[in-house]
């Protein structure tokens, strides 16, 4: 958006483009996201700017009544598949809290001069000031949402100390840690806990890009839910994660326009990790929007999402999760995949410390399945093979499934390895990888949905029919596989 563009969003004051770039505001040093409702600032008093990261390291803090650094993510990073939207997905997992600017820029491939440069020139800041915002970001919500001491908020957020977190935080936002949480506390009670919440959770509230249709996204996680690693009911979506610092539980609430979330997690400095995953599996950074506009129009696809506005792609926490789940599932029935999936979650994933509900174990890892004899597997022998030769090849680095991967390497890596064909190749790059343009044309569940609206569902027809859905095929292919669920559903 060039800056006339930028101006005119914000005079109209339009939530549709909170988190594409900020206001900065020269007069009175802060910045705004663009639905402000704030006094409208003089054309002559104001630049935009990409990211919050952006702003800050301008000099600017954060406005204090719209709070930019809390809208959704920018629904640039996650379609795109470029090094600088790979960097941006990478720092929102804290790979750069974990391995500093230099493990950032080794996962990809770049010096860190040379990803500096290109981090500036794309989003106005480096990849330190990015975590830094990050860090700031999260430190914020743990404040005003918890109880939880300054310390332990500290170095759950990322920081190195506490004078360090306590200067950072007068720094974006002009206050201190104390005084953000008497405000937070003068405006509203803190929810903490949720009634009900086991004791030890962080009750967490993640805002979500308009218009959401947060029942179909339950809807599909519940018709594919893993026993024992999974839990669905009408409501809400639990799961169990391996963190980088340690194992979590997640619980999920669609709302309106945010998601409940409530996390029990071993370690505090998970919390910005299990965020950013809960956003990639729920799609919430996606422009809707723009989405709907497109298929909305298509004679075939409109009524579609006319009955389900805000349709999502549900994606996945974990990269290789997914891809034994597309493995497993090769030829055989969802019902089928799901009995053999929990065998293999009960036999060689990890038993939780603390169960909650029915959720009992973590996904196995790599490393345990590319341990296991493919001849004992609950599945094809031939099948097997191919589970222990994918798990191992991510085991040993062959394979990058994180969300940092270039999606064509991985597509091409994949169909290497004996038994990968390109429906379970796509299938990965659809949910592990986030691709927003991919229609599985070979698919059972899109074959039957064309077939019910009318059209041929042979892939050479399908893949005719989808280059008109471009770039937004992905989405496309969750209204077909929603329209074959709910007919079945009312039979």
């Amino acid at each position: 958006m060039d800056d006339e563009s930028c101006y005119r969003a914000v005079c109209s004051r339009d939530a549709r483009f909170d988190g594409w770039f900020v206001t900065a505001v020269r007069t009175t040093g802060i910045y705004c996201r663009p639905s402000c409702p704030a006094t409208t600032p003089k054309r002559a008093n104001v630049r935009f700017l990409p990211t919050a990261a952006a702003a800050q390291l301008a000099g600017f803090r954060a406005c204090r009544r719209c709070r930019p650094d809390a809208c959704p993510g920018s629904p640039e990073w996650g379609p795109r598949a470029d090094t600088v939207a790979r960097a941006m997905r990478l720092v929102g997992d804290g790979v750069v809290d974990r391995e500093g600017v230099a493990g950032l820029a080794v996962r990809l491939g770049y010096s860190e001069r040379q990803l500096h440069r290109l981090l500036v020139a794309e989003v106005g800041a480096g990849a330190q000031a990015l975590a830094r915002a990050q860090r700031a970001h999260t430190a914020r919500t743990l404040v005003e949402t918890t109880d939880l001491p300054f310390s332990e908020i500290a170095f759950a957020a990322g920081f190195a100390s506490i004078r360090q977190f306590n200067d950072t935080m007068r720094a974006v936002f002009a206050a201190t840690p104390r005084e953000l949480r008497a405000s937070a506390a003068a405006r509203h009670r803190r929810p903490g806990r949720a009634p009900g919440a086991t004791p030890g959770t962080l009750t967490l509230r993640l805002p979500v890009r308009p218009p959401f249709d947060g029942a179909g996204l339950l809807r599909l996680l519940a018709s594919k839910a893993v026993p024992g690693v999974e839990e669905v009911d009408l409501t809400s979506y639990r799961r169990a994660m391996l963190l980088p610092h340690g194992e979590a539980v997640v619980t999920l609430t669609p709302r309106g326009d945010h998601v409940t979330c409530e996390l029990l997690l071993a370690d505090p400095r998970d919390v910005a990790p299990a965020v950013a995953r809960v956003r990639r599996l729920l799609d919430l950074d996606a422009d809707a929007a723009a989405v709907d506009d497109l298929l909305g129009a298509d004679p075939l696809l409109g009524p579609l999402v006319a009955a389900r506005p805000g349709m999502r792609v549900v994606g996945a926490t974990e990269g290789t999760e997914m891809a034994v789940r597309a493995v497993v599932g090769q030829q055989v029935s969802v019902a089928g995949a799901r009995t053999v999936l929990a065998r293999l979650a009960t036999t060689y994933g990890k038993p939780l410390t603390t169960p909650l509900g029915t959720v009992t174990h973590h996904f196995p890892t790599p490393d345990a399945l590319a341990a296991a004899d493919p001849t004992t597997l609950p599945m094809p022998r031939s099948r097997g093979r191919t589970l222990v030769a994918l798990c191992a090849a991510v085991s040993e680095g062959r394979i990058d499934l994180g969300v940092g991967a270039d999606r064509d390497d991985v597509v091409a890596a994949l169909l290497a390895l004996p038994g990968i064909g390109p429906w379970t190749a796509d299938y990965v790059r659809l949910r592990a990888l986030g691709d927003p343009d991919v229609l599985l044309t070979t698919d059972l569940g899109v074959r039957r949905g064309l077939e019910r609206l009318g059209e041929a569902g042979d892939p050479r027809a399908a893949a005719a029919l989808g280059e008109r859905w471009r770039p937004w095929r992905s989405y496309a292919l969750m209204h077909l596989w929603h329209l074959v669920t709910d007919q079945e559903l009312t039979r």
